[in-house]
């Protein structure tokens, strides 16, 4: 088996620690009473004149590589208690970690302007010596950042500098998650397959994108419709949809929909700024062979935000042999639980990550 990773066996080992780490979360394990621990220090950068600033996350011991760890779309954005402990493991296997704060994704607004954020973030910190000794670095993501991430690491200024893309439940073609967020459908091998989904990724889609209403009334309204359900999802809304006006029962509609062959149409009814905000992110039908990076794509078979078709469709669009993809028994999205029966294949995948650490991937 270990012949088969490509690993050492002192790199499996390690991996199996880290493995355990984020598992243990806060709590005790081996790889914390064997390493020390290392500094969480803010920083301020610059990039061709545009300000940004996030967490770096410094080994007590050797910097063996460098990563840009992107936050998802939550209000904690850098701060949350997953990302600080994931970010907290990487570097004790002898990451620098750079977390950069994303204004966007904490006011759960995904847009195209992410890109260029994660970007400059990436560019200061693979340009950085002390930390980048061979002025390249890698990127990890979780879930919808992934997205920015990977349009981030095909972007010229950065692209050659990109060494490995570490995704977690990541997209590909955005209308097939939205059909899935919405109706629970989606498609593998030509066919329709259902897994009831997390609504949180519905309403998470529409308070990413109530500042494009043009009308104030019905940014209004969809502010309130989404606390009630961010609050509980079982929570009915019905008593607030007749004040909406055209562009709001545009979006009420889509996001009521429940037959995923009426979403392409549904699509084509909504604002056309948010149908700008979902082509400039998209993937599908980017060209992905532009990338030329790594790719380690993990997904679990079980995830109800983003089925994980995406992550399938995803390796299959960039050239053969540069990705590597592990679809997980019982990975709830991005949540590593220590009871997790399939959890060998996170150790191949986190075997990888450690080997593109080390330059061996």
């Amino acid at each position: 088996m270990l012949a088969a990773c490509g690993c050492r066996p002192w790199r499996s080992y390690e991996a199996a620690l880290v493995l355990a780490d984020i598992a243990a979360g806060d709590q005790p394990s081996r790889l914390k009473r064997t390493t020390r621990e290392p500094q969480r220090i803010g920083v301020r950068y610059r990039t061709d004149g545009r300000q940004g600033q996030g967490d770096l996350y410094r080994p007590a011991a050797e910097i063996r590589a460098a990563l840009l760890l992107v936050p998802g779309v939550a209000e904690t954005g850098k701060d949350d208690p997953r990302l600080v402990a994931f970010a907290t493991t990487l570097a004790r296997a002898g990451f620098a970690v750079l977390v950069p704060d994303l204004p966007g994704l904490r006011q759960l607004r995904v847009s195209p302007a992410d890109v260029g954020e994660v970007a400059d973030a990436f560019a200061w910190l693979a340009a950085n010596p002390q930390l980048a000794p061979q002025g390249r670095a890698g990127m990890a993501a979780f879930s919808y950042a992934a997205g920015p991430a990977l349009l981030a690491a095909i972007d010229e200024p950065i692209r050659q500098r990109v060494q490995f893309v570490f995704a977690v439940g990541a997209y590909y073609d955005l209308q097939q998650v939205l059909t899935f967020c919405t109706t629970g459908y989606y498609r593998q091998n030509e066919r329709w397959h259902y897994l009831p989904p997390n609504e949180y990724g519905t309403w998470a889609f529409v308070a990413s994108n109530i500042h494009r209403l043009g009308n104030a009334e019905d940014r209004r309204i969809f502010r309130q419709m989404t606390r009630r359900k961010l609050a509980d999802l079982t929570a009915s809304t019905d008593d607030l949809v007749a004040g909406l006006g055209k562009e709001g029962q545009a979006l009420h509609a889509f996001v009521s929909n429940r037959d995923p062959r009426r979403v392409a149409h549904l699509l084509k009814a909504l604002p056309v700024a948010i149908r700008q905000d979902i082509a400039a992110l998209n993937l599908a039908g980017r060209d992905l062979s532009r990338l030329s990076s790594r790719l380690i794509l993990v997904h679990g078979l079980q995830d109800r935000m983003i089925p994980y078709a995406e992550s399938v469709a995803l390796a299959r669009a960039v050239p053969e042999g540069q990705s590597h993809l592990f679809l997980v028994k019982g990975l709830e999205h991005v949540d590593v639980a220590p009871e997790l029966p399939d959890r060998w294949r996170l150790w191949r995948a986190i075997t990888l990550l450690l080997a593109a650490r080390d330059g061996k991937l």
